[in-house]
């Protein structure tokens, strides 16, 4: 079941954190392939190696609880470490803003090349800041990759008129980025509590986007971009949430800026089988198009009502094609009362509260790990669990199903209550070995929290090689409330 993130149960902070430069120069004179390029998507020093973005959003600031801190830990043929890093914080030299209570600067993370320069570029969601005396409208900043790693930053500003007469909106509570014209610039979703946020790129580092709108007319809590019909361009997704109508959310296919006043003009297509508040695409059944994977979390224990997720949460698949995907396309749904798939349905284990799509053994097809923090391990509950679905000719499929808790063989730490282990996930190739790492977090794990971290191997993760990397080790400090290191990684997760 949930576990109710309160100032005194869930938190503990960072002292002063600023970007500690234990990242040596990068060993590339010039960036490696160019980091839209997908095997190094996430490469922020043009090395070659993908790099592990792990957001600590409840890390303090000197005495300045929750404000929150990102930890870039650098890939390498020998993947990530504790001391190959990067940490940023509001109060580092370059980034705009300053710490502040409870900002959770790093609810967010996602990655760009959004300047073109052949470096991945670090976009962070604050979603719970005070912008110009409203309370959590939230913004996000670009931290610039570059040949020695990340230094610098800027914000992106909303579109016009976002969240005239609306409180609380935050502005950033999802990120995501890809190329929709095809001109190598990438464009950016902001996801928040209000509109929608599209910009077109090139961005300059100054913020400025080659256009930007609101797109009002879905609300668009959550964002997924990635090409679904192999014509070399993104799509993008709205994932409208949780409503007092529709708890599953409504999923909404992005057609471009409203261009009349009614916004009956490229309006977005609503696929009304589909549901989901969080999601990624990627190619499960390796036939060249991206499929989109979407997560609900919540059930209907944990929505107080009926109408919401299968009695544990659930997550659906919907596959790419020529057309893409369609309004009329029925999900593949998958949760842990489906036959296979490890662990059993209860009420409240939140399977779908983040997910990850990457191939761990290198057979061609993207596997989707699935995050349940929830989950209760023995007697230990919200202990959490992650489960890896494996991607085939024919689609996603149980066979070889695994679950991974702290009680499964090989993996470091001990389970415990509370830990949510899997409340995120992320699957990336870190060491270039052509087998993405296995990476769970665990926000609650002791004060600081952890990220589990398995190398990919033909037969898939190996436990009997995987470590674990905690938040003070990685740099963040805590105080009277929880790091939270692990909560966020690039991949999908829920965010309310």
């Amino acid at each position: 079941m949930r576990r109710v993130l309160t100032a005194s149960a869930v938190l503990t902070a960072i002292t002063a954190v600023t970007a500690v430069p234990l990242c040596p120069a990068a060993s590339a004179a010039a960036p490696y392939k160019g980091a839209n390029t997908a095997s190094v998507q996430d490469d922020f020093n043009g090395d070659g190696y993908r790099d592990l973005v792990v957001g600590a959003p409840y890390a303090a600031n000197g005495s300045v609880e929750a404000a929150g801190a990102v930890v870039v830990l650098y890939g390498s043929s020998s993947t990530v470490s504790a001391t190959h890093r990067t940490v940023i914080t509001q109060a580092t030299a370059g980034i705009p803003g300053g710490p502040e209570e409870y900002d959770r600067f790093g609810t967010s993370v996602a990655s760009a090349d959004l300047d073109r320069d052949g470096y991945a570029d670090l976009i962070v969601g604050t979603p719970y800041e005070d912008v110009g005396g409203k309370a959590s409208r939230g913004s996000v900043t670009v931290v610039w990759g570059g040949p020695n790693g990340l230094a610098g930053g800027t914000n992106i500003a909303p579109p016009a008129g976002f969240g005239e007469g609306v409180a609380y909106c935050r502005f950033g509570m999802s990120l995501a980025a890809g190329d929709m014209n095809g001109d190598g610039a990438p464009e950016l979703g902001v996801g928040s509590g209000c509109d929608g946020s599209s910009y077109a790129g090139p961005f300059t580092r100054t913020g400025a986007s080659a256009s930007r709108y609101l797109e009002w007319r879905a609300s668009g809590r959550g964002v997924v971009m990635g090409d679904v019909n192999e014509d070399g361009r993104a799509e993008r997704f709205w994932l409208s949430g949780p409503a007092d109508d529709d708890l599953r959310g409504s999923v909404y296919l992005d057609n471009g800026a409203p261009a009349d006043d009614t916004g009956s003009v490229d309006a977005p297509t609503e696929l009304p089988y589909a549901d989901g508040h969080a999601g990624q695409i990627g190619d499960v059944n390796g036939d060249g198009y991206g499929d989109l994977v979407t997560g609900i979390a919540d059930d209907d224990y944990l929505a107080n009502a009926t109408g919401a997720a299968h009695r544990g949460g659930e997550i659906q698949v919907l596959y790419g094609g020529p057309h893409g995907i369609t309004a009329d396309q029925h999900p593949t749904v998958f949760h842990q009362d489906t036959a296979g798939v490890p662990g059993i349905a209860e009420n409240g284990d939140e399977f779908g509260q983040s997910l990850s799509i990457g191939d761990v053994n290198g057979d061609g097809y993207g596997d989707v790990l699935v995050g349940s923090p929830g989950e209760a391990v023995g007697t230990h509950q919200g202990a959490g669990t992650a489960v890896l679905l494996r991607g085939s000719s024919s689609g996603l499929t149980t066979a070889r199903a695994a679950g991974y808790t702290q009680d499964t063989i090989g993996v470091p730490g001990a389970v415990e209550t509370g830990d949510q282990f899997g409340a995120a996930v992320h699957l990336a190739d870190l060491n270039r070995d052509g087998k993405a790492e296995t990476v769970v977090g665990a926000p609650t794990e002791n004060s600081d929290g952890c990220v589990w971290v398995a190398r990919g191997s033909a037969f898939g993760p190996v436990p009997s090689r995987s470590f674990d990397v905690c938040g003070k080790s990685a740099g963040i400090s805590v105080r009277n409330v929880g790091g939270y290191f692990g909560a966020t990684m690039t991949s999908a997760h829920v965010e309310m």
